[in-house]
């Protein structure tokens, strides 16, 4: 079955890409000035979202190798972002655990990224930017199944 595509959906696609090159871009310069790569500020917000996870569960959310996961957790622990521990329950796994300067580099970098997309925004109306957020809830909450 075929499916009319609206007009509009062609442009919206373009803009979304566009906005998300920019945010990246702004974002690695930002991340750079606190001394962190976009993995690790990728694996902090993983962490932090999803409570203490095992090398493989993060592998997996991450889509990258175990084996690069696990070099990253270690930059990551060599700065004391995150530390490995046992698992309560199985002393045999290993979680990783984010430490509270990932939690503080956290909360700085997103400050950060809220501050440039505060000032992009300063000629928008209120109610431009509640309907900006409400589209962008909507298209979010329909796609979150796709990750």
């Amino acid at each position: 079955m075929t499916q009319i595509i609206s007009e509009h959906v062609d442009s919206i696609e373009e803009y979304l890409r566009k906005v998300d090159y920019i945010i990246r871009k702004k974002g690695r310069v930002i991340l750079s000035d606190f001394n962190i790569t976009v993995p690790q500020f990728t694996a902090l917000q993983i962490l932090i979202n999803n409570g203490d996870m095992t090398i493989s569960e993060l592998s997996q959310k991450m889509d990258l190798a175990c084996s690069t996961i696990t070099d990253l957790i270690d930059r990551m622990e060599k700065t004391n972002l995150v530390r490995r521990r046992k698992d309560e329950q199985d002393k045999r796994v290993v979680r990783v655990e984010v430490l509270q300067e990932g939690h503080d580099i956290l909360a700085r970098v997103l400050e950060k990224r809220i501050e440039f997309l505060s000032e992009k925004l300063k000629g928008v109306t209120e109610e431009d930017k509640r309907t900006l957020r409400t589209a962008l809830e909507n298209l979010y909450l329909e796609m979150k199944e796709e990750i």
